[in-house]
């Protein structure tokens, strides 16, 4: 696995771009933002993207969804409970900053238990509802992308459309925690960290 990340726009979501090193072919994980890197990204090291795949529904993480899909033609995938934010900016909040920010349609819905894969790299889909309804993990051995679910020292908040705190604090305790501690976490904004790491040291998660 080939991994490139970059933070995009205003509100700093991470951006990843996670590759088949056998193949070239990829995934574009979270295009909060259309800029520029992204295509170079791809366009450098020789990639195809296969599927764009979201985290969530959240104006930060499908600015530039359109505008990938556009040029890579690769197909949107979301979790079927958060299809109707990339159409709507209430539910995705873009219309609370005064913005109007609408992704395409997906072309596939993602449930709990699927696989989105690029050549042979192949991530599990886990369903880690709370930040919002149809907040998914992307995970393979040893790596996690946890999108707005977990963060290093926090986890997500839930006081936009569709969030719930104890939901999210028991999808973090029952689908997460329960992972290899060395599995490292690549999240929806800030550093890189690891279960281990969270699971002992982040204090919304004690006694989890």
């Amino acid at each position: 696995m080939r991994i490139w990340f970059r933070e995009l726009g205003d509100f700093a979501s991470n951006c990843y771009v996670v590759a088949c090193p056998e193949t070239g072919k990829a995934l574009v994980i979270d295009p909060g933002y259309p800029d520029p890197w992204i295509r170079r990204c791809v366009e450098e090291n020789g990639l195809t993207v296969a599927q764009i795949v979201l985290t969530h529904g959240h104006l930060d993480h499908i600015g530039g969804v359109g505008w990938v899909k556009e040029w890579s033609g690769a197909p949107v995938c979301v979790h079927a409970a958060d299809a109707p934010f990339l159409t709507d900016p209430f539910m995705n909040g873009s219309a609370y900053f005064g913005r109007h920010v609408t992704a395409p349609a997906p072309d596939r819905l993602l449930r709990d238990g699927d696989r989105v894969e690029a050549g042979s790299l192949s991530l599990e889909v886990i369903h880690t509802p709370g930040h919002s309804p149809g907040g998914i993990c992307l995970h393979a051995p040893g790596h996690l992308f946890a999108g707005d679910t977990l963060f290093a020292g926090s986890i997500g908040r839930t006081d936009l459309y569709g969030g719930d705190f104890e939901t999210l604090l028991r999808s973090i305790a029952t689908r997460l925690l329960t992972l290899p501690p060395e599995t490292v976490v690549y999240p929806g904004h800030g550093p890189t960290t690891t279960i281990g790491e969270e699971k002992e040291y982040n204090p919304f998660l004690a006694n989890r």
